[in-house]
């Protein structure tokens, strides 16, 4: 129980706080971008929550990092544990290994693109 929270979990909550970057940043400089203003206004409205991500962007990429980095951490340390012998089982092992990496790569690039339109976006295209 404990590799399966280790393999898919881990990876799984950073992806939810990587996801949550590109709430704070990434969607509203792509609506803005392609002319969205007022559906960037109705969201605003309707989801009090995305404008307080905004406000603590720091707070949200430095907790976001740290749960990307304690996922890739707890990948590295069992990466070379065995599955068990079971076939049905070692199969079953390796496909949630290779979905715990899915997932942790697709965190990375979604806090990587955050991080670009939260502090970099705005004075490269300005």
């Amino acid at each position: 129980m404990r590799l399966i929270l280790r393999e898919t979990a881990a990876p799984a909550l950073a992806l939810f706080a990587s996801a949550s970057t590109l709430l704070c940043c990434a969607l509203p400089a792509l609506l803005i971008t392609i002319g969205a203003g007022a559906v960037m206004a109705g969201l605003t409205a309707n989801v009090p929550g995305l404008m307080w991500l905004t406000a603590h962007k720091g707070s949200l990429f430095i907790g976001a990092g740290v749960l990307l980095l304690a996922a890739a951490i707890m990948k590295w340390a069992v990466r070379n544990a065995p599955c068990p012998i079971d076939p049905a089982q070692a199969r079953a092992c390796m496909r949630m290994r290779r979905a715990g990496t899915i997932i942790l790569w697709v965190a990375a690039i979604a806090y990587v693109i955050g991080g670009f339109f939260a502090f970099f976006a705005a004075d490269l295209l300005l």
